[in-house]
């Protein structure tokens, strides 16, 4: 037996147990990163392949003549060509529920730095504000409270639910979005009510056909101008020119984004670039508290030995890339 995991460095900075992998598959080989060119070398032998987010396509597939099993160490699978593994049979199973705590935190992280301009206040010290106030409590920037608020929900799986329960105990009021151009279900909201309606809109939907660039102008210009966006899912659900637009002509108030469409991004890129000073940019770690990482791995593991114990594990199939 021969696993091989394509790229290690992604989910461990040394801080991560991997007993729970070795018991369920031996020997291993951990490479920290692979290139494209090295991957068809690094597989060829391989029984269980695990990618975080190195492509195994169709050629690699076809080439790792004892593959057994497709291991993704996240939730979205669009990192490896599904119809090439069924073809041959290959499983490919994902990782679901692992991050759900770290990502909630984060959701309200950015969300209060919004709504407190957490920030700028910092800032504010840090460039001696504070020290030469006027007053003992400088009010240079407007600070919001998030009870009464209106929170938006677009994508109500298991983090859309985690991060409702928060948001009530915050006092906050939860709408959740129907899809879009579809007639709500009991306890959703039309699509475009939400977008009217909330003052903070999060979004928690993968990334599929139906759901590539879900929030563009028409969106933007939807929303009230005294709103936010929060964004932790996928960087393709947003229009990143229209986002721009929106906020440098105050359509909307603000954003906070955990994801782009590009990463890692380009010195150049747009986002980056052009940053202004209602957008917060996170580099994708909303997912990674160490006890999420540390919950993946040992998801995987489970994964691993279910599967060569022909017992129940979580295989990718079709319906898992829909809108809840």
């Amino acid at each position: 037996m021969r696993a091989v995991f394509l790229d290690f460095g992604s989910v461990t900075r040394g801080d991560i147990d991997c007993a729970a992998l070795e018991r369920a598959v031996s020997p291993w080989q951990y490479y920290h990163d692979s290139s494209e060119s090295e991957v068809l070398e690094r597989i060829r032998e391989a029984e269980v392949i695990v990618s975080n987010k190195v492509f195994i396509g169709r050629v690699a597939i076809t080439a790792a003549r004892n593959l057994k099993l497709i291991c993704v160490a996240a939730t979205g699978y669009n990192n490896v060509d599904l119809a090439a593994a069924s073809e041959r049979s290959i499983p490919v199973c994902n990782v679901r529920g692992y991050a759900t705590p770290s990502v909630v935190q984060h959701v309200f992280m950015l969300m209060l730095n919004l709504a407190r301009h957490f920030v700028d206040y910092q800032e504010l010290v840090k460039r001696g504000g504070w020290q030469t106030s006027q007053f003992f409590c400088p009010l240079d920037f407007g600070i919001r409270e998030l009870c009464g608020k209106t929170l938006g929900i677009i994508g109500y799986g298991e983090l859309g639910h985690a991060v409702a329960n928060v948001a009530q105990a915050f006092g906050m009021k939860v709408q959740i979005a129907e899809h879009k151009n579809k007639l709500p279900r009991p306890g959703r909201t039309l699509f475009d009510e939400v977008l009217q309606q909330a003052d903070f809109i999060t979004l928690h939907c993968p990334l599929s056909r139906e759901t590539q660039h879900l929030m563009s102008r028409k969106e933007f210009e939807l929303m009230q101008s005294s709103a936010y966006l929060i964004n932790t899912a996928r960087g393709g659900l947003v229009n990143e020119t229209d986002l721009l637009e929106s906020l440098s002509l105050g359509r909307i108030a603000g954003a906070a984004i955990d994801v782009i469409q590009e990463e890692p991004p380009s010195k150049d890129n747009p986002i980056l670039r052009q940053q202004p000073a209602n957008l917060i940019v996170t580099p994708h770690i909303a997912w990674a508290s160490r006890e999420s990482r540390q919950r993946l791995l040992e998801l995987l593991a489970d994964n691993i030995k279910n599967f060569f114990q022909h017992k129940s594990f979580n295989q990718v199939t079709d319906t898992d890339s829909k809108i809840v």
